[in-house]
């Protein structure tokens, strides 16, 4: 059960605001996902993520069905069930994973035949598969398996991939059968225009309640990037969610919503915390840096996070250092609000008529309003 409604358009942009309505809540778009690749938010519990503003989050099918087992998440009561999370889920169909982090693995027409990354043991994952475990575990949205080839690749694999990735699409949405859970497609075709068109055009046929674009931010130039998102999203539908998959940069973010994508995921907030690095009104900080050994400021000074309004700079250069857990803590906790401040304001804007201009201070300064 998936509704998509679009409640203001900028005018000299493609940017939109929506709402999505799901069997666990709405989601104000545009959205960003945080990812619970286990089933939780790195270092945060999902009441902390609720009170960041968060409706949605991205939880991966492949680690799940090597460990615990989709059988046995199905058995609790489902990952809402099982995580405490009471609002919309997102699953990654696993394919991805599948050719990342397996050594062994091979690409037949029917599925993918690989060795898990845990413990060696083989499986084979096809599309009927991965409609059953998404199924299983209770996602709101599930995503079809798909074939993303690396880059660079040549146009001769790149097409082949396209019609695997079609063939897998169909299988999905006829596995999916009559059920509540939402179907998303994926636009595939690497940089190339003419399968990008085919791909999407594709998938259009076949029918699906929301699009993702797939595929990028893998080693292509920024410029390359988004004119393959720009030309992906003039084939698919207005009343149809639009998800561009991976890329998680705040500029890119706003760059992606000027065009009218809807929904984002990346680890990069959580990752870059758990690395040191955060994001602020004024750009990136690298908080392991010898500078803040004996800094008495905050983070950020227009933040009002709970990192920001209670811990000095040397106090989490400290703990970053010391290896303490809530090092880790602290910072992820500052990067999520970051993003949920980015994303409330994108939206704020929007309805008030002044995204451009909110796009422009964005891309000069990287500056948000103090809330």
């Amino acid at each position: 059960m998936l509704k998509f409604e679009i409640l203001k358009e900028d005018r000299s942009t493609k940017a939109r605001r929506g709402i999505i309505y799901t069997a666990h809540g709405t989601v104000e778009t545009p959205a960003f996902m945080p990812v619970a690749t286990h089933g939780s938010v790195k270092a945060m519990t999902p009441i902390e993520i609720e009170n960041l503003g968060f409706e949605i989050i991205v939880v991966n099918a492949y680690h799940l069905y090597l460990r615990p087992g989709y059988g046995s998440v199905e058995k609790l009561g489902g990952l809402h069930k099982f995580t405490s999370w009471n609002h919309s889920i997102l699953t990654d169909s696993g394919g991805y994973q599948v050719l990342s982090l397996s050594k062994v693995r091979k690409i037949k027409e029917e599925g993918i035949l690989f060795r898990s990354h845990l413990d060696g043991s083989e499986h084979f994952l096809t599309p009927e598969m991965s409609i059953e475990i998404q199924k299983g575990l209770g996602a709101d949205i599930m995503m079809c398996l798909d074939e993303c080839p690396p880059y660079p690749s040549t146009y001769e694999y790149m097409s082949n991939s396209v019609e695997l990735t079609r063939s897998w699409a169909s299988i999905c949405k006829e596995e999916k059968g009559d059920s509540d859970n939402a179907l998303f497609g994926i636009v595939q075709g690497g940089v190339f225009s003419e399968l990008r068109r085919k791909s999407a055009l594709e998938l259009l046929e076949i029918g699906f309640d929301g699009y993702a674009i797939g595929g990028l931010g893998i080693g292509e130039s920024k410029e390359e990037t988004f004119e393959t998102v720009a030309f992906s999203l003039s084939f698919l539908p207005e009343d149809k969610p639009r998800y561009l998959m991976g890329l998680g940069l705040p500029e890119d973010i706003v760059e992606a919503v000027s065009m009218g994508v809807d929904l984002f995921d990346c680890v990069l907030p959580t990752r870059n915390a758990r690395n040191g690095t955060l994001f602020t009104s004024h750009g990136k900080m690298v908080i392991k840096n010898a500078q803040y050994a004996e800094d008495k400021t905050p983070v950020d000074e227009d933040c009002e996070c709970y990192t920001c309004r209670n811990f000095s700079r040397a106090y989490l250069r400290h703990l970053y250092q010391a290896g303490e857990i809530l090092a880790s803590r602290l910072l992820t906790f500052h990067n999520l609000h970051y993003y949920g401040r980015l994303m409330k304001e994108i939206r704020g804007s929007i309805s008030g008529g002044e995204f451009s201009s909110f796009r422009t201070q964005f891309q000069s300064t990287g500056g948000l309003d103090k809330n």
